[in-house]
């Protein structure tokens, strides 16, 4: 029997999430760039390109501002 999925995918590329540590630049949006086994995200304030494991976005992201794709 197939596992249901959910209907809204937990990340969407174009995703600005909101983090729980802001970036030391003082931002603490990010734009989701990637997604796969790792994540590519982008700080909204200074450009700054970071690449985190799924495991590690999902511990520090805080709250979806807005939903891309």
């Amino acid at each position: 029997m197939p596992v249901p999925s959910s209907p809204v995918p937990d990340i969407l590329i174009g995703d600005v999430v909101r983090t729980r540590k802001p970036h030391p630049c003082g931002g603490d949006e990010w734009t989701v760039l990637r997604t796969g086994a790792d994540i590519r995200i982008r700080c909204n304030t200074c450009g700054r390109l970071v690449m985190l494991s799924r495991e590690d976005f999902l511990r520090c992201r805080k709250a979806v501002v807005k939903r891309g794709g």
